[in-house]
């Protein structure tokens, strides 16, 4: 009987140091994900986590490719977009959308300010927040040199607060959507039944803290009011023809809760290979300058989360989650939404949603409890640079244009802007789930 006990005593204290091992390679990596020492890529951080944890034992080779094989839907999305996106951005379209807006401004920084945001809320509605932080930044920051802006900074704000503002309209319009609700995906009118209110709050109120802010900048900005707009060619036409396409089938697909990952893929490659075959061009040339890091730093995330199943924290906040929420559902709508917000700027939203999506898909929680859980993963990440991984490839995109965003900046900037559209989105959830 001694020696049972001491046996079972030696697994327990093996069982957590696992456990602890567990949880310090997945933080690890997370803080890599987001600092980016030395600066290598976002991937480099979540695959040496992934590799770590099947090195040290602490999670089988077998386990590891489940969970890579659970992102299949998440990984066609995410190709299907970046395709579209840089064939967008290599066809000029994005340049043409805003060119039109800076020769539409006539001149006024308002006009200005409202167009661009109006285009950025369109981009990410329609192709992802990840297409407007990585291809509408550049053309802003053109269009803007274009009409001779003496201040560019308000107006490439937009695409990094849009962004994630504007990121729940649709499924489509954030991968996070497919990780929270890649089990359960609701069908296209139950979305917009429970995120269409929600959404147009977020939107609005961003858009009035964001002009507020910006307003001084606004109101002593000279512009050039005749501006040469970039024409937009035949592969940049047939390129929007494909782009509207897609997104007609993908609503029509959602509407009969189809995955979304298989037909965005096979959609991105019908209108490349139209677009590429009549300019006789080689696919190389969008597929080199397309992003595919995203692809191994999602599936090290999926690895990781995986870990953490098997460390049994999941079990933990399942079991918190579905107390909470049976003794209060409206509090713990509450809750979900800001604490995942918070969280988000922690350890970036796409952790935050992998984890969040395992305990929602596990756990029998009321849908506003879900809802709000994507809410709090996708508009959380408007506090900080560290939010999401938008705004994280954002930043990127205006280092590239020798532009600077300090990490302190954004937050003091966020610390009005988040918080207001993050309480009113969840209040929106609650009225539309009370009057339904």
């Amino acid at each position: 009987m001694e020696g049972r006990c001491a046996r079972a005593g030696v697994d327990g204290e093996a069982l957590t140091i696992a456990n602890d091992t567990i949880w310090a390679i997945v933080a690890l990596s997370t803080l890599g994900v987001i600092v980016r020492p030395w600066n290598l890529p976002e991937a480099t951080w979540a695959v040496t986590g992934a590799v770590m944890l099947i090195v040290f034992g602490l999670l089988p080779w077998s386990d590891a490719l489940k969970a890579v094989a659970k992102g299949t839907d998440v990984y066609l999305f995410l190709s299907g977009m970046m395709l579209l996106a840089e064939l967008a951005r290599k066809e000029g379209l994005f340049d043409f959308l805003a060119g039109r807006a800076a020769r539409l401004a006539g001149g006024s920084a308002m006009k200005l300010f409202a167009l661009i945001y109006g285009v950025g809320t369109v981009v990410t509605i329609f192709m992802s927040n990840d297409a407007t932080a990585v291809v509408l930044t550049p053309a802003v920051f053109a269009a803007t040199k274009a009409a001779k802006v003496k201040d560019p900074l308000p107006y490439l704000l937009i695409c990094a607060f849009i962004a994630n503002a504007a990121s729940f309209v649709l499924p489509i319009s954030n991968p996070a959507n497919l990780i929270i609700f890649r089990d359960h995906m609701p069908p296209l009118l139950q979305w917009l039944g429970r995120f269409a209110l929600p959404s147009i709050l977020s939107i609005a109120v961003t858009y009035a803290v964001l002009r507020f802010t910006q307003r001084h900048s606004l109101r002593q900005e000279v512009m050039d009011a005749e501006v040469d707009a970039p024409g937009l060619s035949s592969g940049g036409r047939m390129t929007a023809c494909g782009i509207v396409g897609t997104g007609i089938l993908l609503l029509l697909v959602s509407g009969f809760g189809v995955d979304l990952g298989l037909p965005t893929f096979v959609a991105a490659v019908a209108t490349a290979a139209v677009v590429l075959l009549l300019k006789r061009e080689s696919p190389w040339s969008v597929m080199k300058n397309a992003p595919w890091e995203i692809l191994p730093l999602v599936a090290g995330l999926f690895v990781m989360v995986e870990a953490l199943d098997r460390s049994g924290v999941l079990k933990v906040l399942i079991h918190v989650l579905q107390m909470e929420a049976d003794r209060s559902a409206i509090a713990t709508t509450w809750a979900a939404g800001v604490t995942l917000a918070l969280i988000c700027n922690l350890v970036n939203n796409l952790p935050a949603g992998l984890l969040a999506g395992s305990v929602v898909s596990a756990s029998h929680v009321p849908r506003q409890v879900a809802s709000a859980v994507l809410i709090g993963v996708d508009l959380g990440p408007n506090l900080s640079v560290t939010g999401s991984l938008a705004t994280i490839l954002w930043l990127s995109a205006l280092r590239r244009e020798n532009q600077n965003v300090s990490a302190w900046s954004f937050l003091k900037l966020g610390t009005l802007v988040m918080p207001p559209a993050l309480m009113l989105a969840i209040a929106g959830l609650l009225i539309t789930g009370s009057v339904r």
